[in-house]
């Protein structure tokens, strides 16, 4: 993997993180105009459960590409970080626009009401904050506006997003918390990684 990186990979790595939206977006219209249950007696909310386990996801492949790239002396997976991150906003834009538009339809009563009065949806809001400067500040021209260290400084935010995102999907599940315990899990290892190297350097830079 040390290589260069194969042509083909960025495409497929794309439509693979596309398929889940264009599957959730399809069954959304067939329960709704076709009268199926491909998402079952509850389609809103399990669209809702659905993209924002994407977003979960794609905020810890993001996570992964560090990781990757030291273990198998590959700089080029770097690009990948960017776009899992990017793919993370969208699907926690999907998993926003479902909740306000189908769930709340637009009362925006309603939806203030919940923001505020209901924990983990004001968790699952400060979440998508702190990902709306990541997402915007993710281009190279951003990295040379900020410079290297501010901008790997603000983009440690995701972690926060992460914290906050979990406690979201902890509140959120209520009884069956697999899913939670295994993002929560992956967390753990990875960040754990990220201190063992940070400890690594530190000792260097001492030595």
């Amino acid at each position: 993997m040390a290589g260069r990186a194969p042509r083909w990979l960025y495409p497929v790595v794309f439509l693979a993180s596309l398929t889940p939206f264009l599957y959730i977006a399809a069954a959304l219209a067939s329960d709704f105009f076709r009268g199926t249950r491909m998402l079952g007696s509850n389609p809103i909310k399990e669209a809702e459960h659905f993209s924002g386990e994407m977003t979960m996801r794609m905020l810890l492949l993001s996570l992964c590409i560090s990781p990757a790239v030291k273990t198998f002396r590959a700089g080029w997976l770097i690009r990948y970080r960017r776009t899992f991150g990017l793919f993370a906003f969208f699907y926690v834009c999907t998993h926003l626009t479902i909740y306000a538009v189908l769930d709340v339809e637009l009362n925006w009563a309603d939806l203030v009401a919940d923001v505020t009065k209901r924990l983990y949806i004001t968790l699952g809001m400060a979440a998508f904050v702190l990902l709306v400067p990541l997402a915007v500040t993710s281009t190279k021209g951003w990295i040379r506006r900020l410079g290297s260290a501010r901008w790997n400084w603000l983009h440690r935010a995701v972690f926060g997003t992460v914290v906050l995102g979990m406690t979201h999907y902890f509140m959120a599940v209520k009884k069956d918390i697999t899913d939670p315990l295994i993002f929560a899990t992956l967390f753990a290892l990875l960040f754990g990684w990220r201190i063992r190297e940070a400890r690594r350097r530190a000792v260097v830079r001492s030595g």
